[in-house]
């Protein structure tokens, strides 16, 4: 976990509440990746900042995303796929802020089927995952990296453990949430593999309105989420406490604080993130699911909207 420097956290600080509340609406799910959340809203951060905020919850990132380009929603929480395919289809939409990195992703085996030491193993492996989404997009670049072939095969998340614990599957890539119920299913006939070069980002976006003429409330959101980013890094256990009871008791703070050895938790915005969706953008066009032109990295980044974070936290955002 990274630490918010003190300028950024006096930056914080003096950033004032709005003149008069102002709504907001929020497309969010309590998660173990977005700790800053869970400390706003109990310690009353977004109130100090003179937010009424409505939290509106979806079963997917995607379908937050699609309610806020409908116009249902102000600002949505996601992983950053849909991002990628917002920028394909020409929505008009901004990212403003990257909260946590996933750093674990991985390749979860059952050794009935044989021992995988490295991607190469894979080859020819019936691997489960769910079709069209991140974690797709991750082994397809284990397999091409690798220069190997799998038989690759799509379910929905829940069926994933299951169907390798039976034998139907050699291996899965399944969403981070499922990992323990994976080793916990299969004892010790679990095995994973960790390939680098995909990290998970939580990110949040918004409509043009909040980028235009509801910047101000948009400023006092993101002043909000800094400020109780520096909390997070100051008390992480306080942190897990915070997440534990929002999650009401789906994880314990004991999970959490295994989870987030993978988890890079800090409020940012740099230009990784536009490379990676730029490169999540070129692998979907080839799925041939979206038509469209390629988007470079330039086009990505204009679809940035650094402005709210970096009054609130300047040294968070490393764009140019």
């Amino acid at each position: 976990m990274k630490l918010l420097t003190s300028t950024a956290l006096s930056a914080a600080l003096l950033v004032p509440a709005l003149a008069s509340a102002e709504s907001l609406t929020f497309a969010w799910t309590p998660n173990p990746q977005t700790p800053q959340v869970d400390i706003a809203i109990e310690k009353g951060y977004f109130e100090d900042a003179g937010l009424d905020i409505e939290f509106v919850s979806f079963p997917t990132g995607r379908e937050g995303f699609e309610a806020m380009i409908g116009g249902q929603v102000d600002v949505t929480f996601m992983a950053e796929l849909p991002a990628a395919v917002g920028a394909l289809t020409g929505q008009d939409f901004a990212v403003v802020g990257d909260l946590a990195r996933f750093t674990g992703s991985r390749v979860i085996v059952n050794t009935a089927s044989g021992e995988v030491a490295d991607p190469s193993d894979l080859s020819g492996k019936r691997i489960g995952t769910t079709i069209g989404t991140n974690v797709n997009f991750y082994l397809d670049e284990i397999l091409a990296g690798a220069g190997i072939e799998a038989e690759i095969v799509g379910a929905a998340p829940p069926d994933l453990v299951p169907a390798l614990a039976r034998g139907d599957l050699d291996a899965i890539v399944p969403f981070p949430t499922f990992y323990g119920a994976a080793k916990s299913t299969l004892g010790d006939s679990y095995a994973e593999l960790r390939v680098p070069g995909y990290d998970v980002h939580y990110i949040l976006a918004a409509t043009p309105e909040m980028t235009g003429e509801k910047s101000a409330t948009l400023d006092a959101f993101m002043a909000a989420l800094v400020k109780a980013d520096a909390d997070v890094q100051a008390d992480p256990e306080a942190a897990m406490a915070a997440v534990a009871r929002s999650m009401q008791g789906a994880m314990t703070p004991e999970a959490l604080a295994q989870m987030w050895q993978d988890v890079d938790i800090g409020l940012q915005l740099d230009e990784g993130l536009a490379e990676l969706l730029v490169r999540e953008a070129d692998w979907i066009l080839a799925q041939g699911v979206v038509r469209g032109e390629a988007v470079d990295k330039a086009a990505m980044l204009e679809l940035f909207a650094p402005e709210a974070l970096r009054k609130a936290s300047p040294e968070a955002v490393g764009l140019p």
